[in-house]
């Protein structure tokens, strides 16, 4: 995994120059996306993210029992991805009972077992997309609802407008427990070129192709987008839409790879600060 997300350009848009991503500030704090020379270092930082998305996926209220995971691809064995732990709790994950498995579910590091559902689909997609380095799923109150209805979300709010054009539904399999590996491969299928699917009567996962910090605030922002569009549904009173030209323009500038990578790092630094235990 390249740990080197987009930096910020510029770019023409309708005829003007303008930035894409909020540039550097010297002498002033900004987050920078770290770049790794040691394959060891980058797997423990990997590790330490995949821990923090699972702590903020409990604050988040997005625990069901056992349900849910994430996975992050191994650095130097792209064959190998990390995942939290089957049964336990996603407040409870931390860097020392990480599992690592390959894309036959078999476990090579790690004490606990692996979740069925997550190697099926998860490993599926990693497989299938060897630029995919990072997914999530878990079973979500407003996301699971809104997957019952088949149907994309609208672009309502720019939040949502960071989804246009960016998400998939998979409609095939809808309800039935995602063990199958026909079912894996439909969602890996579902996945080209797009960063989130709402799989229907099932619920949301998310995928990035440069960090699990993005991946898991896409998954965060996709919840959100879904309650909101629920909320503006139950008025029984239709919309105004975003335009679609201005939609795109709005994925484009807060839809991207660093976007969500940047989204994620006041999470990471509240759960640095206040969860040490996260990394025993």
């Amino acid at each position: 995994m390249s740990a080197v997300i987009e930096r910020p350009v510029k770019k023409l848009v309708d005829g003007d120059r303008v930035s894409i991503y909020q540039p550097e500030q010297q002498g002033l704090i900004y987050p920078e996306v770290p770049v790794f020379d040691d394959v060891k270092a980058h797997r423990q930082h990997l590790k330490e993210r995949l821990v923090a998305a699972c702590r903020a996926f409990a604050q988040q209220g997005f625990d069901y029992g056992f349900a849910g995971h994430l996975t992050v691809r191994d650095p130097e064995n792209p064959g190998l991805y990390w995942t939290n732990p089957m049964a336990v709790h996603f407040a409870q994950v931390k860097v020392s009972n990480l599992i690592c498995a390959d894309h036959e579910g078999i476990v090579v590091e790690g004490r606990h077992a692996i979740n069925r559902a997550g190697f099926v689909l998860h490993a599926a997609v990693h497989e299938a997309h060897p630029e995919i380095v990072a997914m999530c799923h878990a079973h979500t109150v407003y996301g699971t609802a809104f997957a019952a209805l088949g149907k994309k979300l609208d672009p309502i709010t720019q939040d949502a407008a960071a989804f246009f054009e960016d998400h998939v539904v998979i409609g095939d399999e809808a309800g039935q427990v995602a063990v199958e590996v026909k079912a894996g491969h439909k969602v890996a299928n579902a996945f080209a070129g797009v960063k989130a699917a709402i799989h229907q009567n099932h619920g949301l996962l998310t995928a990035s192709r440069h960090s699990i910090d993005a991946a898991a605030f896409w998954f965060i922002a996709l919840e959100r987008c879904c309650r909101q569009q629920l909320a503006i549904d139950a008025t029984g009173i239709a919309p105004r839409l975003v335009r679609e030209d201005r939609a795109r323009y709005s994925r484009e500038h807060v839809g991207s790879e660093y976007i969500g990578w940047l989204h994620f790092q006041p999470i990471w630094e509240q759960l640095k600060a206040t969860q040490p235990d996260m990394f025993c």
